[in-house]
């Protein structure tokens, strides 16, 4: 059997094992940038050694052996510049006698890593940033672009976070029994956010790919946690569709127009076990009822076979846990799925009022949706020319200029209706409940 190339080796390695080996070295330094560079260069390193002498049979123990030798000689030569110079001599020993690791301990150091990134007295940005960079392993210039900043300006906002962990004394370690809830709270919203911008940008499949790996993590540290149990369902059953939201050309697919022989079984297996033993209970927290949503979608061997009744009663849970327009949205979407389009289009239509929707495509690309589904191809042709025009992507604006030009044939109509101009703000929102 062939070897992988060892390129691949390296991007293996570097997902699955960078938060552990950053957080070994945090631990045993304090120092985060000098961590961070430290295992850089071990990878860089890697790639000239191992090119020649081949992967030795404990690569992270190399990788981690590599990074800390790296440290040890940075610490000596910067250790009369320390601002916080405690003996000479002792500082010496520090920078000597950093510890052996065993690999089968990354796993804990991540964790660690992954809470002091997510700890409350870090702004919600910044906890995002940071566990991107730190944990997951992204470039600044790679986040930056996730966040659309300049390069500059997401370093000095990682900067600043790192300071300020270091500044409030934010401990480096797993919370306390009596804490863990309220902190894992935290950490389970920073990789819902992450997956989701992952899922949404279909450039940043990796954002997902990361939220996975670490949310695994989480699950396998509190296993018995419903709601890390739940998250980490939704992201596998968002995840099995994800070869088939898009046609050959690109163009984002609907839920029912997708092939669902595409659909990744294992990981919807996989989904369907962690929800399994969660849905005999009458509790339901956020992230189970949105599992539960998809687990309606993926269960369906058809789009006809649809459970929609079922997944309005979940809908109308959500919206009194967590209201948001785009919930109320997908609610409505629903129902016109499950009693008739013209009940989804009387609530779409309250919907108009809420400002947040104001700049977005997701409303007037429903309505069109729900318009088609009535029969009403003149008014859905205007209402997609609506939402191109608050599309912000070249790819989505194209897909419902089509979907205009086709409702226009339907309607028997020669000349193409003409939506009012709108000038309003553009805003990224690839959330398309239609797509989910």
């Amino acid at each position: 059997m062939t070897s992988p190339p060892l390129g691949a080796v390296l991007d293996d390695l570097h997902r699955a094992e960078w938060g552990g080996l950053v957080g070994g070295l945090v631990s045993m330094t304090g120092d985060w940038a000098l961590a961070e560079d430290c295992v850089q260069d071990a990878f860089a390193s890697a790639l000239v050694a191992w090119r020649s002498g081949g992967v030795p049979d404990r690569p992270a123990a190399w990788l981690y052996t590599v990074a800390r030798n790296k440290a040890r000689d940075r610490l000596r030569r910067t250790i009369v510049e320390r601002e916080k110079l405690r003996d000479l001599a002792d500082l010496a020993a520090q920078a000597d006698e950093l510890p052996e690791i065993d690999e089968k301990t990354l796993p804990d150091e991540q964790l660690r890593l992954l809470f002091t990134c997510c700890h409350p007295a870090l702004a919600l940005p910044n906890r995002v940033a940071l566990t991107l960079r730190a944990v997951a392993g992204l470039t600044t210039g790679e986040i930056a672009s996730a966040f659309f900043v300049q390069e500059s300006t997401m370093a000095q906002r990682l900067v600043r976070a790192r300071q300020k962990i270091t500044n409030a004394g934010i401990p480096y370690r797993i919370p306390t029994a009596d804490l863990l809830p309220e902190r894992l709270e935290g950490v389970l919203a920073v990789l819902y956010l992450l997956f989701n911008q992952g899922y949404s940008d279909a450039s940043r499949t990796d954002l997902a790919d990361a939220a996975i790996r670490m949310t695994r993590n989480v699950v396998r540290f509190a296993p018995s946690t419903d709601e890390a149990r739940c998250l980490l369902s939704l992201m596998l059953l968002q995840s099995s569709r994800r070869a088939a939201r898009r046609d050959k050309d690109g163009q984002q697919l609907t839920l029912e127009n997708q092939d669902r022989s595409r659909w990744d079984r294992q990981s919807i297996d996989e989904a369907l076990t962690l929800l399994t033993p969660l849905t005999q209970g009458n509790k339901r927290g956020f992230y189970r009822i949105q599992a539960e949503i998809a687990a309606c979608h993926a269960q369906a061997p058809s789009p006809g076979a649809t459970d929609w009744r079922q997944i309005v009663h979940l809908y109308d849970m959500l919206v009194t846990m967590s209201p948001s327009p785009v919930v109320e949205l997908s609610r409505a979407i629903a129902v016109g799925m499950a009693t008739g389009p013209e009940a989804a289009l009387e609530i779409l239509e309250h919907l108009d009022a809420d400002p947040r929707l104001s700049t977005s495509h997701l409303l007037p690309a429903a309505r069109a949706d729900m318009l088609v589904r009535a029969g009403r191809h003149l008014e859905a042709a205007t209402a997609f020319g609506f939402a191109a025009q608050r599309a912000t992507s070249d790819l989505d604006r194209q897909q419902l200029l089509r979907e205009a030009a086709a409702a226009m044939r339907h309607s028997g109509t020669a000349k193409p209706a003409q939506p009012e101009t709108d000038t309003s703000t553009r805003k990224k929102d690839d959330d398309d409940p239609r797509t989910r």
